[in-house]
């Protein structure tokens, strides 16, 4: 049976939230985050989704999930104790970890809903998100307040909904994999999880004396004053229009097959996506030529190469936000492999060397927010891990980001569609729709594609990228 997910309405029944805390004892201790941790464009919480369906035949199908998770969290707290303690702020802005013990927030739900009524395959913006991730009252502040909270929502066809709130100045995306893959170990029975937690907060802290002067511009962290008149503009939840693009291999290659030859063998599938969107998100939104348009792209410093490595096991944020910065006229006006070279450009800056020197920006300049004033920004979550995670139900439904594109944010996220091709989807918002039917309209002609073949792609189906 086909649903409209768009328009889904359901009840959920939770019961009160309540503090979990480890299982176990854990040091009472005070522990710095790293300057590129509390940034204040961290200092926030993010959301996660776990889509499972009922198990009947892998053993599970008489356990309750929510009390298992609840179990298998406070057993991990003991090996991730400082997600137990709450945040304070020290001087100069600096974040601390107070392992106080206390706790992570876990809400048990059941909500009047079957699986298939979120579609052939969930996908975000998914309907009635605020109560399969509940804000509790009070839990949403910086300082003094849980630095996870969970929930468990059991559906009517007997699988479930699990959902995440992370404080973003714990951990990024790849730390928060590295937590629920222990919680997921735990789960299934295991005494103590695979990959110790490494804290090592101190490889990404400023130097003593944080030098003036850097060797990198960094310009993501421009300061930037938004005129009086353009105040109140940004887009917002309110006034988007949210559409979802799939991009396979068929996609990714005729993009490649525009650019120069040097660039069609040496830009990765990030590059030349990101520059395809960011050209035709510009022309969209029709800014004068002489404005700066911004690109930020996410990249994370695990796994490059050099002496000085993020060690295994690290769970903190390994992130920069370089951004590839251009004229709107010249990304109207030029091919799309000119988005392409100047992406590819930033991306590639980005070493140990880079980021210490974020985090001595961070210290000199009290912690400042990326700039977004004409920005767009990218993050690739497709190798993340979230579909690797197995609660003991199996693989997910759908895994990753509650909200797949906010306001300037869109993200990658790994995709099969209904030929059964692998790639990513790539939520998109914008202004309107005027802006979208462009923006839909410049993607068709650089993929070479009917306008109407493009849109349908919204309904595809999400997979686990096997």
């Amino acid at each position: 049976m086909a649903f409209s997910s768009a328009a889904l309405k359901f009840t959920v029944r939770r019961q009160p939230a309540v503090m979990v805390a480890p299982a176990g004892p854990t040091p009472r201790e005070l522990k710095l985050l790293s300057d590129i941790d509390d940034q204040d464009g961290l200092r926030f919480h993010i959301p996660v989704i776990y889509f499972f369906r009922r198990d009947d035949g892998g053993g599970r199908r008489d356990d309750d999930p929510a009390l298992v998770l609840r179990h298998a969290v406070a057993a991990a707290l003991v090996h991730y104790y400082p997600f137990a303690g709450r945040l304070m702020e020290l001087e100069g802005r600096k974040l601390a970890v107070d392992c106080t013990g206390e706790g992570v927030l876990f809400i048990e739900a059941d909500a009047d809903v079957r699986l298939d009524h979120f579609g052939d395959g969930p996908q975000p913006p998914f309907p009635g998100l605020e109560e399969l991730i509940f804000d509790v009252p009070g839990s949403s502040a910086l300082i003094g307040t849980p630095l996870l909270l969970l929930q468990v929502t059991r559906l009517a066809c007997g699988g479930f909904v699990f959902g995440v709130r992370m404080q973003h100045t714990m951990a990024d995306g790849a730390g928060l994999v590295q937590l629920l893959g222990a919680v997921a170990e735990l789960a299934r029975g295991a005494t103590t999880p695979t990959v110790r937690p490494v804290w090592g907060r101190e490889i990404l802290e400023a130097g003593r004396d944080p030098p003036l002067l850097s060797s990198f511009a960094h310009r993501e962290y421009d300061e930037i004053e938004i005129p009086a008149a353009e105040k109140g503009t940004t887009i917002d939840d309110m006034a988007v229009v949210h559409h979802s693009f799939f991009f396979g291999p068929r996609e990714v290659a005729t993009i490649r097959s525009q650019l120069d030859p040097d660039l069609r063998e040496s830009a990765t599938t990030f590059e030349v996506l990101t520059g395809c969107l960011w050209k035709c998100r510009t022309m969209a939104l029709s800014p004068s030529a002489d404005e700066e348009m911004r690109m930020i792209c996410v990249v994370n410093l695990r796994g490059k190469s050099g002496a000085a490595k993020i060690p295994c096991g690290y769970y903190g944020n390994a992130v920069a936000y370089p951004v590839a910065i251009s004229k709107a006229g010249d990304l109207c006006t030029n091919p799309v492999g000119y988005a392409v070279q100047v992406v590819k450009k930033v991306k590639r800056e980005v070493d140990m060397d880079y980021m210490r020197s974020v985090a001595n920006l961070m210290v000199r300049r009290r912690r400042p927010h990326f700039t977004v004033v004409n920005a767009y920004l990218v993050s690739d979550v497709s190798k993340v891990g979230f579909w690797d995670i197995d609660f003991g139900w199996g693989r997910p439904v759908y895994a990753g980001p509650a909200k797949g594109g906010v306001g300037i944010v869109s993200f990658f996220i790994p995709f099969n569609n209904v030929t059964g091709e692998n790639g990513v989807m790539v939520p998109v918002c914008l202004p309107g729709p005027v802006a979208m039917n462009k923006f839909v309209e410049e993607m068709s002609k650089i993929l070479q594609q009917d306008i109407e073949r493009l849109r349908s792609t919204a309904a595809a189906k999400h997979v686990p990228r096997l």
